[in-house]
Formats: C-alpha cells, structure tokens, sequence
C-alpha cells in the first residue's frame, strides 16, 4: 500500500511553495490538458483516453521507485496545483496524493478510482493503523483499496475521465468517448480471460501475501486460502507471528493451493518463506505489481497478469 512519507512540516513548506508559485496554467503551451496521476496505473489509463490531448505526469513511474516510502517534493507540489484533471486511487492507498491537493489549494476536478468499486463503502470512513515506527496510513477497514485490479473499475474509470476531459476540451469529446470505449472492449477481453479460469479452475485455492490481487482472484473463481492475520501483518509492514507464519506455511505445503502470489515491490522475510515453501511443494509463483512495467500499457500489464494465472493453473 502506498504510504505517506513526509511529515506535517513539509506538507507546510510544500503549501508555502504553492502559495508563492505564479501562475495556475492548467495546459501545455500545445494545447494539451495536464493530468497528473498518483501512480503510471492511473497515468496510462488517462493516456489512452486523452490520447495527444493531454499531457499526463505520474507521481510514481517506475518499479524501481518503492510506493512505501514514497515523498512529495515541491516540484510534485507545483504539477498538482497546475494540473487541469487530477487522478488518485483513494481508500487510503496514496494518502499523499489527497494532502498535495489539498495543500494546493487547487480547483481543478479530482477523480478517485476507489469510489467507482461497488465495494467503496458508503461512509468512506477511513482508519488509523500504524505500519512502523515512522509510517502511519488510514485505510477503510474490510475494502479492498488495490482496485486497479478490477478491470471492470478501470473501465468505469476511463468513462469517467473521458466526461471529466470533455468538459475541459469540448472539441475532443467524441475522441475521448472513443477511446473510452476501446478502453472498456479490452478490460472486456481481461474479465473474458478471468471468467474462463473460473470456468475451468473455480473452487481452486489461492495464497496471497496480500491482498493487492485480490480482485482478479475473485473474478477468477478461486478460494483464498490465507491466513487473514498473515495479509494483514505483511500489508501493514509488520513482523508476522511466528504461529500465522507456520500455519501460513503449512497451509501452502497441504495440496489445498493451487498458486501463489506475491507483491513484487514489497518482498520481505516472510514473502520469501513462502516462495520458497511453494517451490519446495511445486506450487507455481506468481509475482504481481502495483506499478506499471517500462512500457507496458495498462491493458497490456493487466492481460498478462490473466494470462500468467491461467498459465499457472495449467
């Protein structure tokens, strides 16, 4: 999960640098409308509905960039506040995201893709949990906050870019309805892929470090068979209790798990525990993201995640 870094002091500085910047430019000198988005998830799926009309800037653009220790700096401070069409997650995932706009000050309209899931809970509460002794994050208690694995979400999401943008570039509305829907027929092709592993594998079980593909499971008709303590300890960046970790083992090791997944970008002790149990027991290993791969599209990414669990599940 994505994890505010910076403390209340640069949040200040950061609102003080807004605060003295000139200018509220909300579009390239071409024309284009500037879209910054929390994470290149966001950012890719703004492109292919904006095409040359926009000029979209992620926060965070790279695997290689870790989204647990993620820090605002003032120049992501000045992008927000220029930026004419704002994208994050929400439900707590890129909390940084929601302080730099609020201390922007910016008018520009913000979408939040959590609040397109049927699962978004309708108070929106949010959470306190202590992930260490320097990182804090709220996050809404039963919701799963990874909908960028829910391909159906996304196609909602580039519908609601493609209103958001046409009401900024009127001229380009018809193009970027267009490209919303060629978005929408390819998440089509995704949950196509999804519904035939669950056709053919539903009722298998599944372990998962975490919950961040959680989605895509669900889709795919499989069992999760992990422990809740043990997602619940790795997500939050906490040691898992020797007890959870054994039966998390365990659990692995009894033939009742057909595959098993894990976040690529947050490996830790325990993740690598359970590989190597799964590998000992010849249970195939997926590793996920939750940044796009250099020059993957969202589809593209999204689709071979499908295709490798299919393949996985033979």
């Amino acid at each position: 999960m994505l994890k505010l870094a910076a403390v209340a002091a640069s949040l200040l500085l950061l609102a003080g640098c807004a605060a003295g910047a000139t200018g509220t430019q909300t579009s390239t000198p071409g024309g284009r409308v500037q879209v910054v988005a929390s994470t290149n998830v966001y950012g890719s799926i703004a492109e292919a509905v904006g095409g040359d009309a926009v000029e979209v800037t992620s926060m965070i653009a790279s695997v290689s960039q870790d989204p647990h220790e993620f820090e605002a700096s003032a120049s992501d401070q000045l992008l927000v506040r220029r930026a004419g069409l704002l994208i994050e997650n929400g439900g707590g995932y890129d909390p940084f995201m929601e302080s730099l706009i609020t201390a922007s000050g910016t008018k520009a309209p913000v979408i939040t893709a959590a609040e397109l899931s049927p699962e978004y809970p309708a108070d929106g509460n949010l959470d306190s949990h202590k992930d260490d002794a320097d990182h804090a994050h709220d996050h809404l208690e039963g919701f799963n906050e990874h909908v960028f694995y829910d391909p159906a979400v996304m196609a909602k999401l580039a519908q609601e870019i493609a209103d958001r943008l046409a009401k900024l570039e009127p001229a380009h509305a018809a193009s970027f309805e267009a490209n919303a829907k060629s978005f929408a027929a390819g998440t089509g092709k995704i949950e196509a892929t999804l519904a035939g592993i669950a056709a053919a594998h539903g009722g298998a079980g599944v372990f998962v470090t975490e919950p961040l593909p959680l989605y895509l499971t669900d889709a795919s008709g499989l069992d999760n068979k992990t422990p809740a303590a043990f997602s619940e300890a790795v997500e939050e960046g906490q040691d898992v209790p020797p007890a959870t970790l054994l039966a998390a083992l365990r659990t692995i090791a009894s033939g009742d798990v057909a595959v098993v997944i894990t976040n690529a970008q947050a490996a830790g002790a325990e993740t690598t525990q359970v590989e190597e149990k799964a590998k000992g027991a010849k249970v195939p290993v997926l590793r996920f993201s939750e940044i796009l791969p250099d020059g993957k599209t969202y589809l593209e990414w999204m689709q071979g995640n499908a295709d490798a669990l299919k393949k996985a599940l033979g």
